[in-house]
């Protein structure tokens, strides 16, 4: 690891600026802009639209900054970067949802224009950050501040009050699946830090997981414990030992929360077929399959459900979106939308077992489980549950590991993590 670390700083070009600080600014933004508009409007007294602004205006703004950081760089990984199996993919994806733009039915054609870009802005933001330098010298520092950016949201989410429901989250702008996911999400990257032994992270991920359970994210903390039941028993690195202190952390942390998790479920039980129930979430689907089915090849169009399909259930919910991503990939696109569903997830699952088996890989499948089951019962707005910024991202490192493994066969590279890890970062205070 320490040839590795040299031979990357033996490639900096003398006075460049400090590789750290823009990757960790950006990561720790790219979690924390959940909360921007909540706090825009909870405390400034702005209305929605001016924090959903607010938040673009941050992407684009840094869109330039990272762009002047990379000029005059060597651009290492541009030749790895068309390389990829899932990089057609992704072009694919941004730009037939651009193009749909132009049939949407979306409510206002600016503001879904807009969000486009803030879209295609944070894939440009990764792309520009793991080219002026191997991956993992972006990625890793990128990772951290992404971690930190979801505790802050979630030691903010424990400030604020419940929701009736007793879930965290607000009754308008911020829902416990949006906080629930973020945290999950975060855990998962917290886990691949402490695994790469690149600073002590198990703190931030304590806080992101009870915080997840504590959102009462019914389908996010499902696909949590479905993944890390599969790591569990599918990584032979971890030892039996761990294995047993983490069943035992998850049993501590269900009987610590069980008031509230007892209570939600009788608010659960008694709600009827609101929105918030499986029958709820069955009548947007049927619905949203029937509208889908009357244009099958090209779909709805961007950011065609959000105020555009009409309330479901006597709580007359505001679906903005299917609820299931590949429902949300057929309303939206189509057929065509399916079948870069498939493309997307297809390449990047075979990605991964390009890879030497090692926790590595046995990790990224259990990450991909996490997504995937996830996707069954809940989605996003604009992207897939697995981003294209994270996709871009994660698949570099997975070329840049198998390079490695390339280099160093042998037992013991499929028994270890193989990337390139900069020193750790100025950022981790533990």
């Amino acid at each position: 690891m320490t040839s590795d670390v040299s031979s990357l700083d033996s490639k900096r070009i003398p006075g460049s600026l400090p590789t750290n600080t823009l990757p960790f600014v950006v990561g720790f933004y790219f979690a924390f802009r959940l909360f921007i508009m909540l706090l825009s409007v909870r405390i400034l007294g702005t209305d929605p639209r001016t924090g959903t602004a607010l938040s673009l205006a941050i992407d684009f703004l840094l869109l330039p900054c990272v762009a002047f950081c990379a000029l005059g760089e060597p651009h290492h990984q541009l030749r790895q970067l068309t390389q990829l199996p899932v990089a057609p993919w992704v072009i694919v994806f941004l730009g037939f949802s651009c193009c749909s733009l132009l049939w949407s039915g979306t409510a206002s054609m600016a503001t879904s224009t807009a969000y486009w870009c803030g879209m295609a802005a944070d894939v440009a933001i990764v792309v520009m950050l793991t080219l002026t330098e191997p991956p993992a010298s972006a990625a890793i520092p990128f990772m951290e501040g992404y971690v930190w950016g979801a505790c802050v949201v979630a030691v903010i989410a424990w400030l604020m009050p419940a929701q009736s429901d007793l879930r965290l989250g607000d009754e308008e702008l911020l829902g416990a699946n949006q906080i629930g996911y973020l945290c999950g999400f975060a855990f998962f990257i917290a886990q691949f830090l402490m695994r790469e032994k690149n600073g002590k992270f198990n703190y931030q991920a304590l806080l992101l997981a009870i915080t997840l359970l504590r959102s009462l994210s019914k389908t996010t903390i499902v696909a949590f414990l479905v993944s890390e039941g599969f790591l569990l028993i599918m990584d032979r690195s971890i030892s039996r030992k761990k294995k047993i202190l983490a069943v035992l952390a998850t049993a501590g942390v269900v009987v610590a929360l069980w008031g509230q998790l007892s209570s939600y479920y009788d608010v659960y039980s008694n709600a009827g077929s609101q929105s918030s129930t499986l029958t709820g979430r069955v009548g947007i689907w049927t619905y949203l399959l029937a509208e889908a089915l009357q244009q099958p090849w090209i779909g709805h169009g961007f950011d065609s459900v959000w105020k555009v399909v009409p309330p479901f259930g006597p709580d007359q919910f505001e679906a903005a979106h299917a609820h299931n991503e590949l429902l949300q990939q057929f309303y939206a696109y189509g057929a065509v939308g399916v079948c870069m569903f498939i493309g997307i997830y297809g390449s990047f699952y075979r990605h991964i077992r390009r890879l030497a088996v090692g926790p590595l890989r046995t990790f990224l499948f259990a990450f991909l489980i996490f997504i995937l089951v996830r996707g069954i019962a809940d989605t996003e707005r604009f992207d897939l549950s697995l981003p294209m910024w994270a996709i871009v991202m994660f698949s570099l490192l997975i070329m840049q590991a198998r390079t490695r493994q390339a280099e160093s066969p042998g037992p013991a590279t499929a028994e270890s993590l193989p990337l390139a890890i900069p020193p750790s970062s100025s950022f981790d205070h533990q």
